[in-house]
């Protein structure tokens, strides 16, 4: 049976918690990596989760320590990054019927693959800034997390795909041949974008009309950028917006780390997987 702890004795107990609370204040976790901390978390103008944070840590400076143990430290440090939020905007629809050749959905939402270079994805996003407007439109590697091609544009027309299309094919290792999917978008039905794609060895996939969750991967990507380079910041020219974002990307690829690549950044994971290939 078990009996009800009297009031004067849990009082006394409250009181003896209190009292070793008071003698043995808390001390801070981890003061000698607060620094670096502080700066992997100031990398991005929002900041970055503690899990970023700790996969920094242990490839950067070597040290053992838990994901938990960074959260500690970051909520005594007051280091908290945002939560993505519902869009306050439209987002951009490149979809204006068909008006070329489309393609049936590839990828089928299968966004794994086994390696880099097999499965791509590309779309094209809004920025909406003090001097105008502002389009992405990258190309992510499904297996690597990496954005191995972009183009930054004031207008989402043709030649900006062709920018990005040019800077895809340098990229491509020789020999590959991946599906690169995309929405219904003119863009991506258009003869110039077919043409390529078809004459350099890709295969063209498109998600249904509606469908954003077809797109999903890239999808993604896109709220990760806004989330931790673009949300609640702003530039005043195209051309100082264009050197962040990138700069950003840059980062992306080169630094960032990502839980689902075990720890490291997408050129890491493409270089390791590749030489593994050989």
């Amino acid at each position: 049976m078990v009996q009800a702890v009297p009031p004067g004795r849990r009082a006394g107990t409250q009181a003896q918690a209190q009292g070793y609370a008071l003698a043995h204040p808390q001390q801070p976790t981890r003061v000698q990596l607060r620094a670096k901390v502080a700066q992997i978390f100031s990398r991005t103008p929002n900041g970055c989760g503690h899990r970023q944070v700790a996969m920094c840590l242990r490839a950067e400076e070597g040290v053992r320590i838990a994901d938990k143990t960074v959260l500690k430290m970051m909520r005594q440090m007051g280091l908290r990054c945002g939560i993505r939020r519902e869009r306050a905007y439209r987002r951009y629809n490149s979809y204006k019927g068909d008006v070329g050749q489309s393609f049936e959905n590839v990828i089928g939402r299968d966004f794994k693959a086994d390696g880099p270079w097999q499965k791509l994805g590309t779309d094209v996003t809004e920025f909406k800034l003090s001097f105008g407007k502002a389009y992405l439109a990258p190309v992510y590697d499904f297996a690597s997390k990496e954005i191995v091609a972009h183009s930054i544009s004031m207008c989402p027309n043709l030649v900006q795909q062709q920018e990005m299309l040019q800077v895809l094919m340098d990229a491509k290792p020789e020999g590959a041949e991946p599906i690169l999917h995309s929405d219904m978008g003119w863009q991506y039905q258009h003869e110039f974008y077919v043409r390529t794609l078809a004459d350099n060895g890709f295969i063209q996939s498109m998600s249904r009309k509606g469908n954003c969750i077809d797109n999903g991967a890239t999808e993604q990507v896109f709220g990760h950028i806004k989330d931790e380079f673009f949300r609640g910041q702003d530039w005043q020219t195209f051309e100082s917006f264009k050197a962040d974002l990138d700069a950003y990307i840059t980062h992306w690829n080169t630094v960032r780390r990502q839980v689902k690549l075990r720890g490291l950044t997408p050129v890491e994971y493409r270089v390791q997987a590749l030489q593994e290939a050989v």
